[in-house]
């Protein structure tokens, strides 16, 4: 087993650090709209100029600089806007720095790949580990340029991470791309501008912990009442005193509601952010706050009641109950979900499969483990080359996203999630346990057998099962054991260890020959052992 990685210790996921609500803003007036655009655009240009002024320092900001910043953007809103503007600029220049980042990770896999492939003669094969060369000529020939062009391309991108240069768009390049191309995206001039608009607005305030219900900037009652303290320049449009607009809609949260009102009730920081959907034409708040890290309890502890190994697919959820010995319990069982049509339509299948998951987890007391999936370097076309279904497979694998709500949603539970390493768990579950779990009655695929060996990995177990017992007598006839040593092991040749006690009914402890002399072993024209010794007509176990 030289030739395979090492593999991950198992380690429960630790829980999530936030959470978020969300409500609909029900029976707004024209004014209210009217409002939330003007203030929503005014400080949409404003994110808009600081998000340029921050990308323009690059490296050599500093604290001075966002003072300055602050202090510019303050004269034409409010100290609170500019703080939550700010803040927002920093983490959509983070975001995109670590983006940067995974864009050159992705370049330089695709270039080592291309210059491995091209290094081969054409028609190689390659192996599991590494493919082998192109197909043609021509094939090589097109990847010799294609590797030109990854090659500027990695090194612009490069350059630019050393002096701090960041490629963001407000609204979304996606969408930017679209008003190149309104036919393909079947949208008017005037309906692309009004989403870019709508992307491009800014409502957004972080809470402040001792101020009136958690938030100065957008203030939501305990009963559902929502304000917002208007910007310098439109303190003309107050319907309320102090420099603010009260909404006619009111907000309901009806998830998490009783915890959202605990904290404004107490005054602790709630963030709100107002949102339009265009497609539905109907606007949203979001309400989020932090909480304390859940204390994860210790391995042995979150699978000592057994556990259910789960094998996430493309199109269900495979899952298997072990006891705490690593022995697959009852049936196999299936949750699956449709990831075809919209985002909206995807994300909902995948809460739907967790929710089934979850309860079933929760009736019997059991914790979840689960792949540590992730399908970042395996999605290029350079290693794969003409798997494009293999590709689209895996890409449309909701890996990132399942993971994030699994962990949300057993917290709320109470029930811990196992993480282990997915090396090697498909083929050696469906080389160990895939035919053994099979029956007359039961068919077992070869995701089923992957869950039970996610399972076994949880629990500290090996995937490979028991070695079988020795056979009654040392011939060929019935054949080899479960589980053999491989054939570079060594020390597979050897003798066996000594071992105490009696080899047979008929020695005393301490009387048989070493198991290394070939006179101990049975074999015709050899004694058993060094003294003379003949069967007994009668049966020993009388």
């Amino acid at each position: 087993m030289g030739g395979l990685r090492e593999l991950a210790a198992p380690f429960v996921a630790p829980g999530p650090s936030g959470v978020a609500v969300r409500d609909r803003l029900k029976h707004l007036t024209d004014e209210d709209e009217k409002v939330l655009r003007l203030v929503g655009g005014h400080l949409g240009a404003l994110a808009s100029r600081d998000l340029k002024a921050r990308c323009t320092a690059g490296l050599e900001h500093d604290t001075e600089q966002w003072a300055e910043r602050k202090r510019a953007l303050t004269e034409e809103s409010s100290s609170r806007w500019a703080g939550s503007i700010t803040k927002a600029t920093h983490d959509q220049w983070a975001l995109a720095r670590r983006g940067q980042l995974a864009h050159i990770q992705s370049l330089e896999a695709g270039v080592n790949a291309i210059t491995h492939r091209l290094s081969l003669p054409v028609g190689e094969k390659g192996s599991k580990k590494a493919p082998g060369g192109y197909r043609t000529r021509q094939e090589w020939h097109a990847k010799s340029r294609r590797l030109h062009l990854l090659a500027d391309r990695l090194d612009a991108t490069r350059a630019d991470r050393e002096a701090g240069v960041v490629h963001v768009v407000r609204g979304g390049k996606h969408l930017l791309n679209n008003r190149h191309n309104l036919q393909a995206a079947q949208l008017t001039e005037a309906e692309w501008r009004q989403r870019w608009q709508a992307e491009r607005r800014f409502l957004q305030a972080d809470g402040e912990s001792g101020k009136r219900f958690g938030n100065e900037t957008i203030r939501v009652t305990p009963d559902g009442e929502v304000s917002l303290k208007l910007p310098a320049p439109f303190m003309h449009l107050a319907n309320a005193p102090h420099g603010r607009y009260v909404l006619a809609a009111r907000v309901v949260f009806a998830h998490r509601g009783e915890q959202w009102r605990d904290r404004v009730t107490t005054n602790r920081a709630v963030a709100y952010r107002i949102h339009e959907d265009v497609l539905r034409e109907r606007w949203y708040l979001t309400a989020s706050w932090t909480i304390p890290p859940v204390q994860t309890v210790p391995l042995a502890a979150a699978s000592a009641g057994g556990l259910v190994g789960v094998d996430t697919n493309a199109d269900h959820l495979a899952a298997w109950r072990l006891d705490t010995h690593g022995n697959p319990v009852g049936k196999p069982l299936r949750f699956g979900y449709d990831l075809s049509g919209t985002s909206s339509h995807r994300d909902a299948q995948v809460r739907h499969a967790l929710i089934r998951l979850l309860h079933w987890a929760k009736r019997h007391h059991l914790t979840i483990a689960i792949e540590d999936l992730d399908f970042q370097a395996e999605k290029t076309r350079e290693k794969h080359g003409r798997r494009k279904g293999f590709r689209k497979l895996i890409s449309g694998m909701p890996v990132s996203r399942l993971r994030a709500r699994l962990v949300s949603m057993a917290a709320e539970l109470g029930i811990a999630i196992v993480a282990v390493d997915p090396a090697y768990t498909s083929r050696w579950g469906a080389q160990h346990w895939q035919k053994p779990l099979t029956s007359k009655k039961r068919t077992t695929t070869r995701h089923d057998a992957a869950a039970v060996a996610i399972g076994r990995r949880a629990l500290g177990y090996p995937v490979w099962r028991r070695t079988a017992p020795p056979p009654a007598h040392r011939s060929d006839e019935q054949g080899h054991r479960a589980v053999q040593a491989a054939p570079g092991t060594l020390g597979r040749e050897g003798s066996r260890p000594r071992i105490p006690g009696p080899r047979t009914r008929s020695m005393r402890a301490g009387r048989g020959a070493n198991a290394g002399d070939q006179d101990a072993q049975h074999r015709s024209g050899r004694a058993a052992e060094h003294e003379f010794w003949q069967q007994d007509s009668l049966p020993l176990s009388l």
